[in-house]
């Protein structure tokens, strides 16, 4: 492959410098190795395993050492080095749930690197597990690549079910109802992967989620710092309860999940 110099084009609102989610990244290729610089990580030799080409732009799956990452449009996504605030994305869903609902459904908003649904998977008490996934590269990866290490357990649960499709779509073209979503496509409301993932946000896509909501369910959304704005936008959208979970991180603003309950 004939080196070249890649750059991510835009400023993203709230990078903080960290590894394990979304920062733009400048990577330099020579061969099958790149050398890759991260804010905050400093710089070193990772293995790309496979590149495509999608509807929404180049993705990227890379090995740095034990661990994988996912590039989408020159920008780092995330990684399998801390999976903590995706598994609290499940868990506060979870117990926010009203008391006695018996095997409820949840709705996993972006594979990723599939922490989020093999915790989902590994708890009995869930009921029917939907994972909506847009970019076939990322599936495909957990279905016969190295992801499979994480995921492949959970895929194989029967309870477990992929949708290669877009999730802003599904929530307003579905007619399936969920006792929680989970929704982790973006580095938060304020920053989205793709222009068109900002509608998830606005009112229109709030109330979109509501109907996927059976009553009583929980709409839990990961973001990269606390937004007020997006809470206020939650309590707007008819949804009660309106609070925000941290995970403190290394340095900086702490990853949190947005939670918001649809009334009964």
């Amino acid at each position: 492959m004939t080196s070249t110099t890649r750059s991510n084009p835009r400023t993203p609102r709230g990078v903080r410098g960290r590894p394990g989610r979304r920062t733009p990244i400048d990577t330099e290729y020579t061969g099958d190795t790149e050398t890759a610089s991260v804010p905050g990580t400093g710089t070193g030799d990772v293995r790309t395993l496979d590149r495509r080409e999608g509807p929404y732009g180049e993705v990227v799956l890379r090995e740095r050492g034990e661990h994988f990452e996912i590039i989408a449009n020159g920008c780092f996504l995330m990684d399998t080095s801390d999976g903590r605030s995706e598994r609290l994305l499940i868990d506060a869903a979870l117990a926010a749930l009203p008391p006695g609902r018996d095997r409820p459904s949840v709705l996993i908003g972006g594979l990723g690197v599939g922490f989020s649904l093999a915790h989902a998977a590994a708890d009995p008490r869930w009921g029917r597990i939907t994972v909506v996934e847009r970019e076939q590269a990322v599936i495909d990866w957990h279905l016969e690549g190295p992801l499979a290490r994480i995921s492949g357990a959970a895929l194989a649960d029967p309870r477990t079910v992929i949708l290669p499709t877009d999730l802003v779509a599904h929530m307003h073209g579905s007619s399936s109802a969920y006792d929680a979503l989970c929704l982790d496509i973006d580095n938060g409301p304020g920053w989205t992967v793709t222009d068109d993932n900002g509608g998830l946000y606005t009112a229109d896509g709030l109330a979109a989620c509501m109907e996927r909501l059976k009553p009583g369910g929980i709409l839990a959304v990961w973001s990269a710092q606390p937004s007020a704005t997006f809470e206020e936008a939650l309590r707007n959208a008819g949804f009660i309860g309106v609070r925000t979970e941290e995970i403190p991180v290394a340095r900086g603003v702490p990853d949190v999940v947005h939670l918001g309950v649809r009334p009964a």
